[in-house]
């Protein structure tokens, strides 16, 4: 059957909510990053878990692709129509389906965003603490493994999914994982879906696991002379216990880029952010011993508040850094790195990334999420320059190998689309065929998101 056919038995399913318009084509094709855009044939606009199912058969059995899409915010080019086929868009699925604030756990569809679904908790007393920056979808956030500014206290998305509901391939719909707290019932089946990019099915619900909101939050941000002091003091912070919430780095480049954006003054130095939760007790006590390590590594005084204007300034700023990157080379396109390496490697990895950039001769401002050892550098290439495209590309590959080679990831948090497949065998070996072997007894097909995160069949 041809594709021709399976759309025509996607409107009769769905209606208006099958679009084949080329804006929406091409909104579906387009990438957050370098990537060029790749449209799908259709977009279609789901509801419920059962119209899922049934748009997966429709178009298992005309042999069509499909792809899952969120808020469209991914860096690696997940979203991209490879071999065309039909993107499945989830933004109606965004309902906040049961609150149980007894246990600590919240059931959405995947539609639903992170600062939605805080937004609905505001009176329960209880947040969904997982914060990419981005305002990212749920679901995507799920597929991606997606973690962020708060991960080293309160973990990544594969901390905080409880249990899935997914359709799979052929049409089936299964449930992954319980409320309990813990479960040692064969394979951990939700653990094989985070992250795995919507190759093996689409999610249709998320079941998360929620924290209490801290009753006292308290942030600040103090400047080093160097990107070696500023990582020293970060790997002794973490040694020492103390309990961040949040700790990010930007260089002087950021820093930069964020007086020009958000009309700052920070000193074009590189900086330390962090933020405390806790009591107010608590919080002071962690900011006073921070305060100390900062002056024994030659930063600056520790500035910190408890007001909240003042700390949602602060995380403002530091969430619009790619985009206050991007305006500081008008015109630019962004390859964005995202390493992750042991905390002992950190300021060896840094630097060493440092030194290729300025070698490059292109502008890569770094920040990052260095408590948990990842951090980003925005290489800015002119798109009418395929050179410098070329020079980034490679910068970004030594990057990725240094990573693997310190022990450590080609991709902290924004996952491997396509981008990243150059490194899945080094730093996964015969794993990653493993993960190859999965695919093919899930998707024989290989309808589900192809040639993405897995070697191509």
């Amino acid at each position: 059957m041809p594709i021709a056919q399976a759309i025509d038995d996607l409107k009769t399913l769905l209606g208006e909510r099958v679009s084949l318009s080329k804006s929406d084509l091409d909104a579906h094709g387009a990438s957050e990053s370098y990537f060029p855009s790749t449209p799908p044939q259709a977009v279609v606009y789901p509801r419920t878990t059962e119209e899922v199912r049934d748009i997966v058969k429709i178009c298992a059995k005309a042999d069509v692709p499909m792809i899952g899409w969120g808020a469209g915010t991914s860096l690696e080019g997940h979203g991209q129509a490879l071999r065309g086929g039909v993107t499945v868009d989830f933004r109606h699925m965004n309902r906040v389906l049961e609150i149980r604030p007894a246990d600590m756990d919240v059931t959405v569809q995947p539609g639903v965003t992170r600062e939605a679904l805080n937004e609905e908790l505001r009176a329960t007393g209880l947040f969904f603490p997982v914060d990419p920056g981005a305002n990212a979808s749920l679901g995507g956030m799920a597929m991606t493994r997606a973690s962020g500014t708060t991960t080293v206290r309160y973990g990544s998305m594969r901390d905080n999914v409880m249990g899935l509901e997914v359709v799979l391939a052929d049409g089936r719909v299964i449930r992954t994982g319980t409320r309990a707290r813990k479960s040692a019932a064969g394979y951990d089946l939700t653990a094989l879906m985070v992250g795995s990019e919507g190759t093996l099915g689409l999610v249709t619900e998320l079941t998360l696991r929620l924290h209490g909101q801290p009753e006292a939050v308290s942030a600040g941000i103090c400047a080093f002379p160097d990107m070696n002091a500023a990582t020293a003091c970060v790997m002794e912070t973490i040694q020492m216990g103390i309990p961040l919430a949040r700790i990010e780095f930007a260089c002087a480049q950021t820093a930069r880029a964020f007086n020009a954006y958000a009309g700052t003054d920070m000193a074009e130095a590189p900086h330390l952010m962090v933020e405390f939760h806790g009591s107010p007790q608590s919080t002071e006590q962690d900011a006073e011993r921070f305060a100390e390590i900062v002056a024994d590594h030659d930063g600056s005084a520790f500035r910190w508040s408890a007001r909240e204007e003042e700390r949602r300034a602060l995380w403002a700023m530091r969430h619009n850094g790619y985009y206050a990157i991007l305006a500081s080379r008008p015109g630019a396109r962004a390859v964005v790195t995202d390493i992750c390496v042991p905390i002992s490697r950190l300021a060896q990895a840094v630097e060493a990334t440092q030194a290729d950039i300025a070698a490059s001769g292109l502008p890569g401002p770094i920040l990052g999420h260095v408590g948990d050892g990842n951090f980003h550098a925005i290489l800015l290439v002119d798109p009418d320059q395929p050179a410098e495209l070329d020079k980034a590309k490679d910068l970004a590959a030594r990057m990725a190998t240094r990573a693997i080679q310190l022990g450590g990831t080609c991709t902290g948090e924004h996952g491997v689309g396509y981008g990243k497949l150059p490194f899945m065998q080094s730093e996964h070996g015969d794993a990653w065929q493993v993960m190859g072997s999965v695919k093919t007894a899930l998707d024989p097909q290989n309808l589900m998101n192809p040639g993405k995160l897995v070697p191509s069949n």
